[in-house]
């Protein structure tokens, strides 16, 4: 059973080749196993430095960060990240050898990995495409193979850092509603960074709204919304608007906001 995640007061410092940036302020929130958050906000409101906190790779200043009541102080295979970049996976191996190479990492004896490496990629929808180089593959298909990839490892927590971002309409849909169906169907705790109000929508369980930097959580909302979402329903585009007045978006859409249902 997965475990529950809970930020308490976390407050993070970005230091960077321009010097400080106070990017997280008191953020407390609590994750329950099995829930897919969406975490919406602008850009340079600290989603990425939120979830690379949680991940173990940039130390926190105040607060803490538990794991089924443990502290999280440095990476581990109990968070596995998928980022955004299409360049995630090993370019000399195969898409089926970087998901065994994880496998093998995790401990699975060999003679299991080659088809638990399978059974991974099929439920991604890359069947056939085993033998292939990352090089020889879309940008889409990339980031199906990096979710089969994390998926592998069983993590406890699973952290998508605007993994479908620089990916064309018709390929993120596609990857929105696949990445529904394998979280409904494995059971595993999503946290997932976007920009894209209608995608927070899309995917989200609940969706947490972090104000401009430094961020906080401005708003917590349960996503009741039935599956599959449609964006034409006036349910949906009732929340579409309360969260865009809530994002203040006349102050930030220039900072890379979506403005308007469907963009």
């Amino acid at each position: 059973m997965p475990s529950k995640v809970e930020l308490k007061d976390l407050t993070v410092t970005f230091r960077g080749e321009h010097g400080e940036v106070l990017a997280l302020k008191d953020v407390t929130f609590d994750v329950e196993p099995g829930e897919f958050v969406t975490v919406l906000g602008p850009s340079g409101c600290g989603k990425s430095t939120l979830i690379r906190t949680i991940a173990g790779f940039q130390p926190l200043d105040a607060g803490e960060i538990l794991l089924g009541g443990r502290p999280v102080e440095r990476p581990g295979p109990d968070r596995i990240m998928v980022f955004q970049e299409f360049d995630q996976l090993f370019p000399w191996r195969t898409i089926l050898g970087n998901v065994v190479f994880a496998l093998r990492l995790k401990g699975v004896p060999s003679s299991e990995r080659q088809p638990l490496a399978h059974r991974f990629l099929s439920m991604v929808g890359l069947d056939g495409f085993e033998r292939a180089f990352p090089h020889q593959l879309s940008g889409g298909m990339k980031q199906r193979a990096a979710i089969a990839r994390s998926l592998a490892l069983d993590p406890e927590i699973l952290l998508m850092d605007e993994p479908f971002g620089s990916l064309d309409a018709q390929t993120r849909a596609i990857l929105q509603t696949e990445l529904v169906r394998i979280w409904q169907e494995i059971g595993s705790t999503i946290i997932f960074i976007t920009h894209n109000i209608q995608e927070s929508i899309l995917l989200g369980s609940r969706i947490l709204v972090l104000s401009a930097r430094p961020g906080r959580i401005k708003a917590d909302l349960a996503n009741a919304l039935p599956r599959p979402r449609m964006p034409e329903t006036p349910e949906f585009m009732d929340l579409w608007r309360e969260l865009y007045a809530m994002l203040e978006v006349h102050r930030f859409g220039e900072n890379g906001l979506q403005t308007e249902p469907g963009a």
